[in-house]
């Protein structure tokens, strides 16, 4: 089931222009074909199949995973951290998410506490929203300019490249979720008791604004899927199509580390535990 995924239909193409209307964000495809417990079974295999992974790369110590999400609001990224690393070891995986900057970050470059998160060798980092919320909401809002944004371009697919020359593998997934999935999720965190503290009423009005951050993202996201960091645009209505497309590319990325445990400097054959 897993091997029919094509993996290349996500990936947006460095030097491509990426159209958002063009991406159906109410794909399936990815999920198997048979009842739901099929996907349940196809997702729990590549959470163990990433565990496995991770604890190889943890061992080896000479890989960095970073993996970016973003997304709008309610489009899963939480979901995405907790299904796709569910079994992986927590001394070894870290999640981190980017607020507004505080008064010490915007008296620096606005890359510099990014880079105190990026993942050392044998870690994975996530993103839990990135550095690219500085060409994004800062846009939206007419914050900076345009040749403002365009530097910040240039300045994160050099930062990025620095990471993957000095052995970060860097995924980078933006979560396409639609207006109506998306008000259907606002309001039942609305009316359900349990989520209602994830709710912000302004929340609501960052929604008016759809279209400039779909304009956003298109640009962004256009200039910033190089070679060494690629964007994957992951259909994310549904939300099993959306963690079994993470979980089935990050899985294949791994795997193509080609890791191996070390060897240890003494002889095994020499130590007999009494």
């Amino acid at each position: 089931m897993e091997a029919a995924l094509n993996h290349s239909k996500y990936r947006l193409k460095p030097g491509s222009k990426l159209d958002l209307s063009q991406r159906y964000s109410a794909d399936k495809s990815a999920l198997p074909g048979g009842s739901k417990e099929n996907a349940v079974q196809l997702l729990a295999q590549l959470s163990k199949d990433i565990d496995r992974l991770q604890d190889l790369l943890f061992a080896q110590q000479k890989h960095a995973v970073l993996v970016v999400l973003q997304g709008m609001d309610t489009s899963g990224k939480d979901g995405v951290v907790r299904h796709v690393f569910s079994e992986t070891d927590p001394l070894g995986v870290r999640a981190v998410g980017f607020k507004a900057p505080t008064a010490a970050e915007l008296a620096h470059d606005f890359l510099w506490r990014v880079h105190r998160e990026v993942p050392g060798k044998g870690e994975i980092v996530v993103f839990n929203r990135s550095h690219y919320e500085d060409v994004l909401v800062v846009r939206v809002h007419k914050w900076i300019g345009m040749e403002t944004r365009k530097e910040r371009y240039r300045q994160i697919n050099e930062f990025e490249r620095c990471l993957a020359e000095n052995g970060t593998l860097i995924l980078k997934f933006f979560l396409h979720l639609s207006r109506d999935e998306q008000k259907k999720r606002l309001q039942e965190r609305v009316d359900d008791p349990d989520k209602r503290w994830k709710f912000n009423p302004r929340d609501l009005e960052e929604r008016k604004f759809w279209g400039d951050y779909m304009s956003a993202h298109e640009d962004a996201l256009t200039a910033t899927s190089t070679q060494w960091a690629p964007w994957y645009i992951v259909p994310a209505n549904s939300k099993t199509n959306r963690n079994i497309v993470v979980s089935s590319i990050l899985k294949e990325a791994l795997a193509g580390l080609d890791m191996s445990y070390p060897q240890p400097e003494w002889d095994p054959a020499t130590i007999r535990v009494t």
